[in-house]
């Protein structure tokens, strides 16, 4: 009898720690269930939850995760949130991709998704202040394409730049101003022709670069990579968004014209 109560403390001890090993484990167990990843945030993403996509980034704390968490922020902001959130959730997208980039210098697609949300941001605030940003926004993009040669999207972003500018402005000031070009900014486009011929935000960005030069000479060009961008099939929910931009850009392009020809 005296034996058996010798060891029970022995035993307790055993016992509470065993007891302490599984509810560790069963934690992290639980841990693995509810843990997210890339891949979730890709899915969503690609579902059009654009929001849950940037909070399952963001959680993520890596370059990538801060990158997919800015890009699908800006897109939510920029094609669902209400006109009184965009501003304040594409600042947070500018914070997610200045993270992705300090994360992570050598993430060519940190650096675009920066020059995208400093881009869309500038288009909620007044004119002096979007012109300052025109610096930042091909200085990342350009980072950009230094990091990888071949990221379709930055010269989409770039040929953008340059003929927005260009259209905004003229030549002259553009140039003279911000080193834009007519000439550079199509030649972006036509690079991301070569690498993505059948992609839709390549044929819809290229038109709309077109169109922002409010230039009659490039309107046939621009009615063509319009025509072809709507006939692709959309493969996730952010082209199907990209469908209906192009449908709505060609019937605008339609009725512009038909004015034109009452006069």
């Amino acid at each position: 009898m005296k034996s058996r109560n010798k060891h029970c403390p022995v035993n307790a001890v055993c016992l509470f720690f065993f007891c302490c090993l599984a509810f560790v484990y069963a934690l992290a167990l639980v841990g693995v269930v509810h843990a997210k990843t890339i891949d979730e945030a890709n899915a969503a993403y690609a579902q059009g939850r654009f929001a849950e996509a940037a909070r399952i980034g963001e959680s993520l704390g890596t370059s990538q995760g801060f990158a997919l968490s800015a890009m699908s922020l800006s897109v939510h902001a920029n094609y669902i949130a209400k006109e009184g959130e965009k501003k304040k959730l594409l600042e947070h997208a500018v914070t997610l991709a200045r993270k992705a980039v300090v994360s992570d210098p050598n993430n060519a697609e940190a650096h675009l998704q920066l020059a995208r949300a400093i881009g869309r941001r500038a288009e909620t605030v007044g004119v002096l202040e979007a012109a300052g940003e025109a610096e930042k926004i091909r200085e990342s993009t350009e980072n950009a394409l230094r990091i990888n040669p071949k990221l379709v999207s930055a010269y989409l972003s770039l040929g953008r730049w340059h003929l927005e500018l260009v259209g905004a402005m003229g030549s002259f000031m553009a140039r003279t101003l911000y080193g834009a070009r007519k000439k550079d900014g199509i030649a972006s486009f036509e690079r991301a022709l070569v690498l993505a011929p059948d992609a839709k935000d390549v044929l819809l960005q290229y038109a709309l670069g077109l169109i922002a030069l409010d230039d009659y000479q490039y309107r046939k060009k621009a009615r063509d990579l319009l025509t072809r961008a709507i006939k692709l099939p959309a493969k996730d929910a952010y082209e199907r968004i990209l469908d209906k931009e192009a449908v709505e850009t060609l019937n605008s392009l339609d009725e512009f014209e038909d004015e034109d020809d009452d006069w």
